[in-house]
């Protein structure tokens, strides 16, 4: 099956926006206007999500006693543990840390094929919300090479342990949804990759 190029543009950037940004940023406000109404699933490329829909329509309406920006701040940010650090590194390195061996791995790489992050700040390259969106941008330029390396030996060997945990410790119904969706794309993406996903020990 080949990848639809178009599709993972879309799906990536929506997806990567709301696991990175805050909720009141400019860039996910414009998105959860888009999908509280849940119509924006006839647009959605992959997989029968309208339960996952669902939850993040109701969790947009935020009339939860966790607001969605609670939410986010539990969930991405602290004070307390992370139930499911967004960190590559925290899933393949066996002390569980921030910039590890393979977010060294993962510099290299995006060094060698002259690809930039353009991070703001000092933060690890390996945040699932920075690789959706980098995986969206090699979309949109057509570097489908690049874009099955990218998936298959740094995101997808580690994405659906975190977006399981985050499923399951999300409490809030539009990270819960959002979860959701995002496995159920990413496992559309695998099914289009054509090289075999890295099988990586995973310690988390």
């Amino acid at each position: 099956m080949l990848m639809k190029l178009d599709n993972i543009a879309l799906t990536g950037r929506v997806l990567g926006v709301l696991l990175y940004a805050p909720p009141e940023s400019d860039e996910c406000r414009a998105l959860l206007a888009t999908m509280a109404d849940p119509v924006w699933l006839a647009e959605w490329p992959y997989g029968e999500n309208q339960a996952a829909a669902q939850l993040i329509a109701e969790g947009i309406k935020d009339q939860q006693s966790e607001t969605l920006c609670e939410a986010y701040q539990r969930l991405f940010v602290g004070p307390y543990a992370l139930p499911a650090p967004p960190w590559g590194s925290v899933y393949l390195d066996k002390e569980n840390v921030l910039f590890g061996d393979s977010t060294l791995r993962l510099r290299k790489w995006l060094r060698n094929n002259g690809i930039d992050t353009q991070r703001e700040q000092n933060e690890p390259e390996d945040h699932l919300g920075t690789l959706l969106m980098m995986a969206a941008w090699l979309a949109e330029e057509q570097q489908g090479r690049l874009l099955q390396a990218l998936l298959s030996q740094h995101l997808l060997p580690w994405a659906p342990r975190f977006l399981s945990l985050l499923e399951q410790h999300a409490v809030h119904p539009f990270y819960l949804g959002l979860a959701q969706l995002a496995q159920s794309t990413l496992s559309a993406w695998a099914e289009q990759c054509s090289e075999p996903v890295v099988e990586l020990e995973l310690h988390f």
